[in-house]
C-alpha cells in the first residue's frame, strides 16, 4: 500500500505547476497566456526575468527529486524509484490542478533523475550545456540530451526494468516536443537569447 500512496503523491507533487504558481505570486501573466503558452521555465525566461525562470526551473526539477529521495529513502528497488519519478513527471505534464494541461517535463525528469543517479544527472546536465553553447536551441539541446539518457543509465545501473521507465519518460518528453520538432524541421524554433 505504502508504494501506491508514494506514486498518487508523486502525481500529486508533480502536478503542482511551478510556473503557474511562481508568476502569480511573482506578479507576472499566467505562462499559458504568454509567448509559447507553455508553464515552464523557458517560456518564463522569454517574459519574466532570469531569476524567476531560475526559480521555476529549480522547482520543477525538486518535484522530480524530493518525491524519488523519499522513494530511496523508504528501500524502494530501482525500477520502482523509476516508477516513482515518472508518476512526479506525469504529474507536470499532465497536472491535476491545472485542467491537465502541464509543461513540457525537462525539468522535472532532469531532478528526478539526479535522485536516482547522480552520475546520470549530471551526463544529461553537461549534454544539454554542451549543445546549447554550440548550437544555441533549448529545445534541441533537451531532446539530445534525453534520447541519449537511456543508453547511459543502463550502462550506469544494468538495471533493464529500470531503464525502460526511463525510455517510457523519453518517449512522453518528444511528444511533448512535437510542436518544437515541427519547427525544428523548418528552421523557424527560437533560439537562446543570451
Amino acid at each position: 500500500m505504502i508504494l501506491y500512496f508514494i506514486f498518487i503523491t508523486s502525481y500529486l507533487a508533480g502536478s503542482l505547476s511551478s510556473a503557474i504558481i511562481v508568476c502569480r505570486v511573482a506578479g507576472l501573466p499566467d505562462p499559458r497566456t504568454q509567448g509559447s503558452g507553455n508553464p515552464g521555465a523557458t517560456n518564463v525566461l522569454r517574459f519574466g526575468s532570469k531569476r524567476i525562470a531560475a526559480i521555476v526551473l529549480l522547482s520543477d526539477g525538486l518535484k522530480g527529486a524530493i518525491p524519488v529521495l523519499f522513494a530511496s529513502y523508504q528501500g524502494l528497488t530501482l525500477f520502482e524509484i523509476c516508477l516513482v519519478a515518472f508518476f512526479a513527471f506525469l504529474g507536470h505534464v499532465y497536472p491535476v490542478f491545472f485542467h491537465f494541461k502541464g509543461g513540457k517535463g525537462v525539468a522535472t525528469y532532469l531532478g528526478a533523475l539526479i535522485a536516482v543517479n547522480y552520475l546520470a544527472g549530471l551526463i544529461f546536465s553537461l549534454v544539454w550545456l554542451l549543445v546549447a553553447k554550440v548550437l544555441k536551441i533549448s529545445s534541441l539541446s533537451a531532446l539530445i540530451a534525453t534520447i541519449l539518457s537511456p543508453f547511459y543509465f543502463y550502462f550506469l545501473t544494468n538495471n533493464l526494468k529500470a531503464t525502460l521507465v526511463i525510455c517510457l519518460i523519453c518517449l512522453l518528453i518528444f511528444y511533448t516536443h512535437r510542436s518544437n520538432i515541427k519547427r525544428l524541421i523548418r528552421g523557424k524554433e527560437d533560439t537562446i537569447q543570451s
